[in-house]
């Protein structure tokens, strides 16, 4: 299939838009034990979470504690009997990591105050209705469902529809380029049938006063 027929005219597979890596070879089964895995442990953690009334944090905080004390009682227990402490990496951070991280998160709160000062100011309406959109959208999604079940829910569609596409983009892609073109015409048909006709009329009025 030429990239004429392809959505946006595109070049690239969808494994190298997804950049071609790990993550690509998980989100499109290329690797399908390790994608089952994240998914069988996914929905682990979803049902424990769901029917245990764990929240997130208490998880988080009864884990790492139980890892702290087997590290400790490990470490005196190797001390005492003359054996080798756990095998612990490094950690430290750098100052460079440091600092592009900082420089990265500058970066983008700098791009989102600006953008929203140009909403409130009213510069970019095509901005404002893109963001109005999004947190209606947020909104809604937020008042149907929880955080947790929405997060299991996004990945499991990261997990599947790019490897759907992949396995079907021809005919999606077929489809989506003539439901477009059907859309495009209707809305020639309309503009050119009531648009149009009200631009003429507001013309006509504004010649009569």
């Amino acid at each position: 299939m030429g990239s004429s027929n392809r959505l946006f005219s595109r070049q690239r597979t969808v494994h190298e838009i997804l950049g071609g890596g790990l993550v690509a070879d998980v989100m499109l089964w290329r690797k399908g034990n390790l994608t089952m895995g994240i998914l069988l442990v996914t929905l682990a953690a979803w049902v424990v979470f769901e029917k245990s009334g764990y929240t997130l944090l208490s998880l988080v905080s009864n884990v790492l504690l139980l890892l702290i004390v087997i590290l400790f009682l490990w470490a005196k227990s190797a001390a005492i009997l003359n054996r080798p402490a756990p095998p612990l990496p490094e950690l430290y951070l750098s100052e460079e990591m440091v600092n592009e991280v900082g420089a990265l998160i500058r970066a983008n709160v700098n791009y989102f105050l600006s953008a929203s000062r140009d909403i409130a100011l009213g510069k970019d309406a095509r901005l404002f209705f893109k963001a109005a959109a999004y947190l209606l959208l947020v909104s809604i999604v937020g008042s149907l469902t929880d955080f947790l079940t929405l997060g299991y829910t996004s990945l499991v569609v990261v997990l599947t529809v790019p490897a759907l596409y992949e396995r079907y983009e021809d005919y999606i892609d077929s489809c989506t380029i003539l439901g477009c073109r059907k859309m495009q015409q209707l809305y020639v048909k309309f503009d050119s049938k009531f648009v149009n006709q009200f631009r003429k009329w507001i013309l006509e009025r504004q010649k009569l006063s």
